[in-house]
């Protein structure tokens, strides 16, 4: 048996085994000494190009985020890979991808990605009447840990609807689904996969590929207890309309094999097409749920669970982010005023701090869902702050000032103490949405919010983990007073006076009309709502000193 194996080594590898096996010996002792060392990457080459190989790029028919154009998607699978799928999540609460055909505006596309997304969202996922491991259906789950509250089970009833979180206290219209607890989530089941949230990859099977330039896209669940996120629809059109940057976003009806159309939402999941539009040079980085703002060491691996690098893998890394985390940490305040214009882009992040309280977002990069992208220029050396997420707008007081706390309602959730967001200059907290009630022993949270003991500086029980140290220490520090309060005042007549919010609101109700699938009953009502809240908070801001510059 040896010999056979013997004369199979290339007589060349036998003659100089020795050498070989020193060799061998070297590359050993290196590697166990150099256990605890920290490996960086060295590419050779321009690495100005981002390493992202599209081998090919589907033209279609139609421009897939025309919002002015009723989208037709659907999507073909076998019932054994989505029985596989569900299999995977609700005993492991694992996202598999599964292997499906896409027809999206009369184009085909075989052979996409599909698998399911989100967190909280997916809390509500029930299976033959079942919840998921760690979910719990609508309400989450006792032992559901840092995926749901704390607490006794409890079921809303059929198609009960609870106090819409939007406006000055309007009823909400009757959605898809049942409606639990103020957060207004929608009960997602397994039986009616064309309500689920989906992330639809181009190339996942065949690499390279990209649909319109786009490598990937999000169809959107039904949230903040709307069947049509009208919400999240006109938030998008505001930030792009105020010079921000803003995932592309379309209606679509939405089938999945033979099952009835519905409408979907459907928004660009930001890649390398996201991040050329940001910059020519730099690296984009998303802030995940499961994380926080803090610094935790040099040691790269310490930060996979507070953020992911989307763009240069490889050629960069997270640094620029570990650097970040440890000056906002160790500046004084005198340092942070004097500096920061040296790590973040000041004029940019001003403008997305007063956006976000101008469109009642309650979840953004302080929330409970840490929802914001970081964008690296490498050659500014420093960040920009980018919008994420925004199906929570429109979810809170519409009166809430300027220097009020849109994320404080946290603390009525249990939360407290170091880690949340502090209330504004002028003391004001803006509190839970309207109509908002937590339910006894538990309740619902937003879009990747965690609850668990272990939050930083909380007490017992813990709490949802809101605040985010950058964002507070800019609102806190004085010398940025008039940088906040010019975006503020700048955005207000943009987004505002301008009609812009209005407007877009009614473009988009009347896109929907065309969409097959559309319950105009669901789009009117949520669109009184929405009408409701953007006049009113116009009219509440016109008369606060920030925007009319009496102090």
């Amino acid at each position: 048996m040896l010999r056979r194996i013997r004369h199979r080594i290339p007589g060349s590898l036998r003659h100089r085994w020795k050498l070989v096996a020193l060799c061998c010996a070297v590359l050993v002792g290196l590697g166990v000494g150099a256990a605890d060392a920290r490996i960086r990457p060295y590419v050779l080459g321009d690495q100005r190009q981002a390493a992202d190989l599209v081998t090919e790029d589907i033209a279609g028919t139609v421009d897939l985020f025309d919002e002015t154009v009723a989208h037709t998607v659907r999507l073909s699978y076998t019932d054994d890979a989505y029985e596989r799928m569900l299999d995977a999540y609700f005993d492991e609460e694992e996202k598999n991808w599964i292997e499906a055909d896409l027809v999206v505006d009369g184009t085909t596309v075989p052979s996409i990605g599909i698998r399911l997304k989100g967190n909280s969202t997916l809390m509500s996922l029930t299976r033959d009447g079942q919840p998921a491991r760690g979910g719990g259906g609508p309400m989450g789950d006792a032992a559901a840990g840092p995926r749901g509250w704390q607490g006794d089970q409890q079921q809303a009833p059929q198609g009960d609807q609870q106090q819409a979180p939007q406006g000055d206290g309007q009823q909400a219209p009757q959605g898809d689904g049942q409606r639990v607890g103020g957060m207004g989530m929608t009960s997602l089941s397994g039986d009616q996969p064309e309500a689920l949230p989906w992330l639809i990859s181009f190339d996942h099977f065949v690499k390279g590929r990209r649909y319109q330039g786009y490598q990937a896209v999000a169809v959107r669940a039904a949230g903040s207890g709307t069947a049509t996120a009208l919400n999240e629809a006109v938030a998008l059109s505001l930030v792009a309309e105020s010079g921000q940057a803003a995932q592309d976003y379309a209606y679509t009806s939405f089938m999945v094999n033979d099952r009835p159309a519905k409408v979907r939402l459907l928004v660009e999941d930001p890649g390398q097409q996201f991040a050329d539009d940001l910059g020519d040079y730099g690296v984009l980085y998303k802030a995940l749920s499961t994380g926080e703002f803090s610094f935790q060491g040099e040691d790269p691996t310490e930060y996979t669970d507070d953020f992911k690098q989307i763009t240069r893998k490889g050629s960069q890394d997270v640094q620029p982010v570990i650097d970040l985390l440890r000056w906002v940490r160790d500046a004084s305040d005198a340092e942070f005023a004097a500096n920061l214009a040296q790590h973040v882009d000041v004029e940019s992040f001003a403008a997305y701090v007063a956006l976000q309280n101008l469109l009642l977002n309650f979840d953004d990069m302080a929330g409970p869902g840490k929802n914001y992208y970081l964008w690296y220029d490498l050659d500014a050396t420093r960040f920009t702050v980018v919008t994420s997420d925004l199906n929570l707008t429109f979810s809170g007081n519409a009166s809430q000032g300027p220097h009020d706390n849109s994320s404080g309602f946290g603390q009525a959730m249990g939360g407290g103490g170091v880690g949340q967001e502090r209330p504004g200059r002028d003391g004001g907290d803006a509190g839970p949405p309207d109509g908002f009630e937590p339910p006894d022993g538990g309740g619902q949270l937003p879009e990747g919010a965690r609850q668990d003991g272990d939050q930083a500086g909380g007490g017992p029980g813990g709490g949802m983990r809101m605040g985010n140290t950058l964002k507070e220490r800019f609102l806190e520090i004085e010398a940025f007073r008039d940088d906040y309060e010019l975006a503020y005042r700048q955005l207000y007549q943009k987004l505002y006076v301008s009609g812009a919010a209005g407007n877009q609101l009614e473009n988009l109700v009347a896109t929907l009309g065309g969409v097959a699938g559309v319950d105009r009953s669901a789009v009117d009502g949520e669109a009184s709502t929405l009408r409701a809240t953007i006049e009113s908070r116009q009219q509440s801001l016109a008369s606060d000193a920030v925007i009319t510059g009496v102090q």
